[in-house]
C-alpha cells in the first residue's frame, strides 16, 4: 500500500472528547458534536487523538467512542482512529475495534514517554503494520513523544505494507518541507498550515492537507482547502487568515497552548459558541476567567457567534 490506496485529504481535525462536570465521558454530547462536525462539511476527523485526551480515557471509554463514531459517520467522511499506546499490541487492539466500526485508517505516534531508538521505533511500527486491519498514518508528534522522526527513518517506515500517510507535527519547517519533497510520491503528508507557505504548497506542490485540532471554526477550515482546489485564492487567503489568527493567539511554535492546555482552549472555544465541548479531565485544568476571555476575544474578532 501507499498514498494512492487512500483518498485522505483536506481538513481532518483531531476532535475533542466531551466529559461532563464530574469527569464522566458524555456520549450524548459526543454524538451532538459529531453531528455538528458532519454538518460543517469536514473532510474527515480523528477520534481519540491528543486533542481527544486519549491518555486519560479508559479502554472501555475509548472503545465506546470508536463504536459511537463509526455508527454515526462511517461512509460519510474519512474516519481515522487514534491508536496511540505504549505497546504495539495495545495499538492493534484499538485498530481491531476501529475496523469493526467502519473506520478508514489509524493514526499512531511512537510510544509516548519511552523515547525509543530508531530501530525500536521501526520495530514498533512494523509489528503494527504486519497485523493491522487498516492503513496507517504515522504521527510525528515531537512535543508529546520527545521524538522527531528523521527522514531516513520515515523512508524506512514508508516501506512497511500498511503505512500510507504521515501527520508531521514537527516544529521545524525545514524538516517538514524536506520530508514532504522526499516522500510526497509515497505518502500522503499532513501538516500544512493555512498561512501563505501552506497555501502555496497545497496549490502548487500537491500538499495533502492538515490534521489540525478542534475544528472550532467549523466550515471555515475545510473551506480553506475547498477554495484552493476550486482556484479561489482570495477566499482561501481570507479563510486562512482566520485560522492563523487563532494559531498565533492561542498556541506556541511547538503547538502547545500559550495560556492553558490545548484541549482546554478548544473545549472553551466550542462551549462559547454553544457547542458541546464539555470539560477537560484531570490532570488537565479548565481555563480560568482571564484565560477564557482571551478565547472569547479571539472568536469575537473572527466573527463567530457566541452564546
Amino acid at each position: 500500500m501507499d498514498r494512492h490506496d487512500v483518498d485522505w485529504k483536506g481538513y481532518i481535525p483531531a476532535i475533542t472528547t466531551p466529559f461532563d462536570a464530574s469527569g464522566a465521558y458524555d456520549q450524548e454530547a459526543q454524538a451532538a458534536l459529531l453531528e455538528w462536525l458532519h454538518g460543517e462539511r469536514l473532510h474527515g476527523l480523528v477520534v481519540a487523538g491528543t486533542t481527544g485526551e486519549w491518555f486519560s480515557m479508559t479502554r472501555a471509554e475509548r472503545e465506546a467512542q470508536i463504536r459511537l463514531t463509526g455508527a454515526q459517520l462511517k461512509g460519510k467522511m474519512t474516519l481515522l482512529c487514534g491508536c496511540n499506546a505504549y505497546t504495539a499490541q495495545d495499538s492493534l487492539s484499538y485498530a481491531e475495534v476501529a475496523a469493526e466500526a467502519g473506520f478508514d485508517g489509524i493514526l499512531v505516534c511512537p510510544p509516548p514517554y519511552v523515547v525509543p531508538t530508531e530501530d525500536e521505533t521501526f520495530a514498533f511500527y512494523k509489528e503494527i503494520s504486519d497485523n493491522s486491519p487498516l492503513p496507517i498514518c504515522i504521527y510525528n508528534w515531537t512535543r508529546g513523544t520527545n521524538v522527531d522522526l528523521s527522514l531516513p527513518l520515515i523512508e524506512r517506515l514508508a516501506d512497511l505494507e500498511k503505512v500510507v500517510a504521515l501527520k508531521n507535527s514537527t516544529p521545524s519547517l525545514r524538516n517538514f518541507l524536506k520530508t514532504f519533497f522526499a516522500m510526497r510520491d509515497r505518502l500522503r503528508i499532513f501538516g500544512f498550515g493555512m498561512d501563505p507557505i501552506g497555501t502555496s504548497m497545497v496549490k502548487n506542490e500537491g500538499g495533502d492537507g492538515l490534521m489540525g485540532a478542534g475544528a472550532v471554526l467549523g466550515s471555515d477550515q475545510p473551506d480553506f482547502f475547498n477554495a484552493i482546489w476550486a482556484g479561489d485564492m482570495e477566499k482561501a487567503r481570507e479563510l486562512g487568515d482566520k485560522d492563523m489568527i487563532l494559531m498565533r493567539e492561542w498556541f506556541a511554535a511547538d503547538y502547545g497552548g500559550k495560556f492553558g492546555a490545548a484541549q482546554a482552549i478548544f473545549k472553551t472555544a466550542l462551549n462559547l459558541q454553544g457547542l458541546p465541548g464539555g470539560h477537560v479531565r484531570a490532570p488537565l485544568l479548565p481555563l480560568n476567567e482571564e484565560q477564557t476571555d482571551i478565547v472569547r476575544d479571539t472568536l469575537t474578532r473572527l466573527g463567530r457567534k457566541l452564546v
